[in-house]
């Protein structure tokens, strides 16, 4: 089977199942579920054609279980459904990569990945922070921090994305490691807020600099 790249990976319909190579693994193909915001990769499991047709009219991630011999949806009896937003195969179509949002835990065993544990790694942490960030906005808690910064309004916590910058000013030119991370750290965090108080996502941030980045190297 010839290699396909491109947006032509990407799969869509359940016409775009023919260009999967299942043949070579005996009617399945190992398919990484990852999370489609964090990135974290939460578990590996296996698709024949019919659980892949099922995951696309579906919307959500169908498997084989090669241990029960049949069809099986995440979430059924635990409601830890994978809500599918993106299927790509890779390079040699033996493969593919399903990109989720979990409604729970994706592992049996009660942990957010089969891999990694609790945390997203990297910058996907901040995906994982947003969303904790979302939680405290959408059902505020007396003693949480965001809860109540918010309920003071936009201003005053926007007027905390300036205290903070200032912050990392000064501690880029007088303060030690730790200290500058600290800020760091203190910045990121509530220009996150004031972001999801607009109604808006790290991922939009995210996409004006790689539209930046295609301009001048494009």
């Amino acid at each position: 089977m010839n290699a396909v790249t491109g947006a032509g990976r990407r799969i869509r319909r359940a016409d775009d199942i023919a260009a999967i190579d299942f043949a070579k693994g005996g009617g399945l193909i190992p398919a990484i579920v990852q999370d489609a915001d964090t990135l974290q990769v939460l578990t590996l499991a296996y698709m024949d054609a019919a659980a892949l047709g099922e995951t696309l009219e579906s919307g959500e991630a169908t498997f084989f279980s090669r241990s029960r011999g049949g069809r099986w949806r995440k979430g059924e009896t635990s409601g830890n459904r994978l809500h599918v937003v993106d299927i790509v195969h890779d390079c040699d179509a033996d493969a593919v990569l399903v990109k989720v949002r979990p409604l729970g835990p994706a592992c049996h065993e009660g942990t957010v990945s089969c891999f990694e544990g609790e945390s997203a790694p990297g910058a996907g942490f901040l995906a994982a922070l947003e969303a904790i960030i979302d939680g405290r906005l959408k059902s505020p808690d007396p003693g949480s921090y965001t809860a109540s910064l918010a309920a003071k309004g936009l201003h005053k916590a926007a007027q905390k994305v300036g205290e903070e910058g200032v912050e990392v000013a000064l501690a880029t030119l007088a303060e030690d490691d730790e200290a500058l991370l600290g800020e760091a750290a203190d910045l990121m965090f509530h220009l996150l807020l004031v972001l999801r108080m607009r109604a808006l996502r790290l991922d939009e941030v995210m996409d004006v600099l790689r539209a930046r980045h295609q301009q001048r190297t494009g």
